[in-house]
């Protein structure tokens, strides 16, 4: 609770304590009237306030301008007629309870965005004349070196060139569990250091670095406005205006006829308490904020409500293959032996290969990460588009593609899985081969299956990989429409047509690449894999997964569901309650007390329904 929150909260107290001591002293007349005035002056000022500034700046029609006239109202009729002056003091109490448990909602759901905001680093620690000196972000260049402390965020990407340590992750991707770095690995800024000191060269400035980027997005997601925001505001623009004008002529015309003036400036005031729209004006947009703080909890980032909007309504959802179904980096997938032991045969293979900077070199490297200072590796020699030669403890092996095994007369064959296959000749003979293959992610099949739950009709894999491969992630996946061999402009005329057929609905597209920024764009919504994707991807996206797992892709729809759900609940609930209490305020059925529930409780209906978004 802030310190407004306090202090509203003291105002709501204090004036409900007076009012109750104010219903046990006897007293008429013009002391009644004086001692009534200090709960609905304590507990009502600010909004009296805004509506005198309202009327000044020539934009009255708003709640606070209904509240002032209705309770004002009150007050001159219990001068005029009663002297009862508790109605007025009520609705101005109760409207007052309903502001501040709107404030007291609001700030919950922004709280998942201000935690988010916490990646913000306020330093960053670099070397000076051998001691370390704190300096702003900004100020940090591509290539210095900064130290990370335990218990630091990172608070530029960069590249570890000195260290090891353990890195909460959680404010970026919504995941608890942590991760471990060491030299060589690329780490992004907002993470929190957890043991070890590290030293890391910066890649990015401040400006471009992942934490400021995500900043941004959030920013300025609630400043793009969904459809049913949008309604909302007109709505309440000619809503508000037309109700004043039906209350003037509630007390107007029938006073003229029956010359009952009190009666029926009585049902216009009470027309007016129950006419604010209070429920819609705040549940709408707060059920939007509290969907972009739960999905931000979550790893998702969705750059607006209007995203927020489209992605309940997606039925159809295009992916790329490479970085978003597979992890995007080559692992062994098999080895099959002819003359040694395959774990023989993967050693001879990583050591051939201990001096390549070949991508498919490092992947064997690394499934046989065993020193051997046995192994004696000479004479490497690169064979250009075929392979490598080396001879390995008196041995000539040969390690590379069919061609190579042709050229040296070795008797290969071919392999029924599919993949790239690393093959291995030993002394001029055949010995077998490594497949290497791009794995699928491990959500991807659960990924597919959620996808279907949550009412996609239709999945289509796009990639610019070969059909053998794109057929086997296909099959893998139960995806019935896949397009292979595909270069980026043809990924975009595929998407065109699917968004051109008539029963694709809204249509999103999933990818992760540079190449992949085009499609981003053109889609109806983009979803980019946050954590490994490109700047470009990240910048055309509609939506970042900021830990790379498919299975956020139906999360973010599921959320984006429930969220509408509540808006058209929101929405039903609050019109139809209103329409039906001004019918029976008009015709006198309804008394204030009744007007102050359609108004302060249907909000806080709404608003409790809007908060529903939150829950997991």
């Amino acid at each position: 609770m802030n310190k407004k929150q306090k202090k509203n909260l003291i105002r709501i107290i204090s004036a409900a304590v007076l009012m109750i001591v104010l219903n046990f002293i006897p007293v008429e007349g013009a002391a009644r009237f004086f001692l009534y005035m200090l709960p609905y002056l304590i507990v009502g000022y600010d909004i009296l306030l805004k509506a005198a500034h309202g009327i000044k700046n020539l934009r009255p029609f708003d709640e606070n301008f209904l509240m002032a006239v209705a309770t004002l109202g009150a007050i001159a009729l219990g001068i005029y007629s009663d002297g009862d002056y508790t109605e007025a003091v009520a609705v101005m109490l109760f409207y007052q309870i309903g502001e501040w448990f709107q404030s007291y909602a609001i700030n919950r759901s922004r709280k998942n965005i201000s935690d988010l905001m916490d990646i913000r680093p306020d330093y960053a620690n670099i070397e000076s004349a051998g001691k370390i000196e704190r300096v702003d972000p900004d100020e940090v260049e591509i290539g210095t070196t900064i130290i990370v402390q335990p218990g630091e965020k990172i608070p530029i990407d960069g590249v570890i060139i000195e260290g090891g340590s353990t890195l909460n992750t959680s404010a970026l991707t919504g995941e608890s569990l942590p991760r471990n770095v060491q030299v060589g690995d690329e780490v992004i800024s907002g993470c929190v250091n957890l043991n070890g000191v590290l030293k890391i060269r910066a890649t990015k400035n401040f400006e471009n670095s992942t934490a400021s980027k995500i900043l941004d997005l959030v920013e300025n997601a609630s400043s793009r406005k969904s459809k049913s925001e949008n309604f909302i505001t007109k709505f309440a623009r000619i809503y508000t205006p037309a109700v004043v004008i039906g209350a003037v002529a509630l007390a107007v015309i029938p006073s003229l006829a029956t010359k009952d003036f009190a009666t029926w400036i009585y049902r216009a005031l009470i027309f007016l308490v129950i006419s604010c729209p209070c429920a819609l004006v705040i549940s709408i947009p707060l059920t939007f904020f509290a969907g972009l703080g739960g999905a931000s909890r979550e790893g998702i980032l969705i750059k607006g409500s209007n995203f927020l909007e489209t992605l309940s309504e997606v039925k159809t959802v295009v992916m790329d293959k490479t970085g978003t179904l597979t992890r995007g980096v080559f692992d062994v997938d098999a080895v099959h032996s002819d003359k040694i032991a395959p774990e023989q045969l993967l050693h001879f293979t990583a050591h051939v290969e201990k001096y390549s900077t070949h991508p498919i070199a490092a992947t064997l490297r690394k499934a046989y990460p065993h020193s051997d200072d046995d192994c004696k590796v000479e004479e490497v020699e690169e064979l250009a588009g075929l392979g490598i030669k080396a001879v390995v403890n008196g041995k000539i092996m040969h390690v590379g593609n069919e061609k190579l095994m042709e050229k040296i007369g070795a008797a290969w064959h071919p392999c029924h899985r599919v993949g790239t296959i690393i093959h291995v000749a030993i002394d001029g003979e055949y010995a077998g081969h490594v497949i290497v293959a791009d794995m699928l992610k491990p959500n991807s099949r659960k990924a597919i299956e959620k996808l279907f739950e949550v009412g996609v009709k239709r999945i289509v894999m796009l990639t610019g990989d070969i059909k053998k491969v794109a057929e086997r992630v296909a099959n893998e996946l139960s995806l019935k429409e896949f397009y292979s061999e595909l270069l980026p402009a043809q990924k975009v005329e595929h998407l065109e047509k699917i968004l051109s057929e008539k029963n694709s609905g809204k249509v999103a597209f999933v990818g992760d690449g540079i190449n992949d920024a085009p499609v981003l764009a053109r889609a109806d919504i983009g979803i980019a894999m946050g954590a490994l994707g490109s700047d470009a991807a990240i910048e055309a996206a509609d939506v970042v997964l900021m830990d790379d797992d498919p299975l956020k892709i139906s999360k973010a729809i599921e959320l984006s569901k429930k969220c509408l759900l509540i808006v058209k609940e929101n929405i039903y609930f609050a019109i139809g309650v209103k329409i039906l209490c001004l019918a029976l305020g008009a015709i006198g059925i309804a008394n204030m007390w009744f007007a102050i529930f359609a108004d302060v409780g249907v909000m806080v209906i709404a608003v409790l329904n809007a908060l529903r978004v939150l829950l997991r």
